[in-house]
């Protein structure tokens, strides 16, 4: 049996201002153009159905379960303050529509102006392009995803409501070079280094936003006597995102013969995570211990020529560990 979705427009958006007022009660949505946003949009249409993980697997709720019980759990689940498995292929996460609350934060964190241009990293469900959208509108907003049925069902998801940003199928890893210049680049995957693609093709004084590790790095990117250069601090947030496909994968992190009180402290983790493939695990702990346990924010990344690197309160400071290096053949072009 199919439900017409008209039937939870009322309900949907008591969920949605529901939602909204737990957001702006928790410190979110402090900018009035972003809190219209989440006002706005209806975030049950872009997840029509989603899984919620059990023993042994996952369990599908979606909007036309023959089963009315199911349909009002399928409603509230959409408008709960918690990410959505949206895709699993083979048992495996593969999508997934973010925490409201942090995508919130996220796009505030973005620091958009009026009339500026966005590339976003990551498909999904397209309900994060479609905030965008609400924002700045349709012909400022790009969203790539490597996979072509996450591509044409955000873009199926997002002409449902009104919405028609570029969405495009390719490799996240290379940005999308046609549409720039981008005044801000936002991915909603976890990297394990920033793309060095993506740096020829933001605009002066452009903002990258983007999941790395456990946490959030926000890098401002400019020209000087280095050339093209991004740089910037984490923010103190914890992120837990899909990896990007299609990206170098990160250095596993190694937990054997480290203290429980350290394997169990998200900051430690942040620290091993990052430092993995330069720091062994029993020398990110001195260096945990020794600073303090330091909190995200105390951590930035540089990225300039060939290298980039994460570092530790100071980009020339003592504490600095590589992460990716540019591939052979690729090109600074001008755009």
């Amino acid at each position: 049996m199919s439900v017409p979705l008209e039937r939870f427009a009322e309900p949907a958006a008591e969920a949605r201002r529901s939602l909204v007022r737990e957001i702006v009660a928790n410190g979110g949505l402090t900018d009035p153009a972003w809190l219209a946003a989440f006002e706005q949009v209806p975030r049950h249409l872009f997840v029509p159905y989603y899984f919620e993980s059990r023993v042994g697997g996952y369990e599908r709720l979606w909007c036309h379960d023959p089963d009315p019980l199911r349909r009002v759990r399928w409603l509230r689940g959409a408008y709960r303050d918690g990410p959505l498995a949206t895709r699993v292929r083979d048992g495996e996460l593969v999508s997934s529509s973010s925490q409201p609350s942090l995508m919130a934060r996220m796009l505030e964190a973005l620091d958009v102006r009026d009339g500026q241009t966005v590339l976003e990293i990551g498909a999904g469900t397209g309900y994060n392009a479609a905030l965008l959208s609400h924002r700045l509108g349709d012909d400022r907003v790009t969203t790539v995803d490597l996979d072509p049925e996450i591509t044409e069902s955000a873009r199926s998801h997002l002409a449902s409501v009104g919405y028609h940003p570029t969405v495009v199928t390719g490799d996240g890893a290379r940005g999308c070079p046609e549409r720039a210049p981008f005044d801000r680049i936002i991915a909603t995957c976890t990297l394990s280094s920033v793309p060095f693609d993506w740096l020829p093709q933001c605009g002066p004084q452009a903002r990258i936003l983007a999941p790395l590790s456990t946490g959030l790095i926000a890098l401002r990117v400019s020209d000087d006597s280095r050339g093209r250069v991004a740089e910037g601090h984490f923010l103190r947030l914890p992120a837990y995102f899909v990896p990007l496909r299609g990206g170098e994968s990160a250095p596993p992190g190694h937990f054997g013969g480290l203290p429980r009180h350290a394997i169990e402290n998200d900051l430690f983790r942040f620290l091993l995570t990052l430092t993995a493939g330069s720091l062994d695990p029993h020398e990110a702990l001195s260096l945990w211990e020794l600073e303090r346990r330091p909190e995200r924010d105390r951590f930035g990344i540089t990225v300039s020529g060939d290298h980039q690197w994460a570092w530790l309160d100071d980009p020339e400071g003592p504490y600095a560990w590589p992460l990716g290096r540019r591939p052979s053949g690729w090109t600074d072009a001008a755009l």
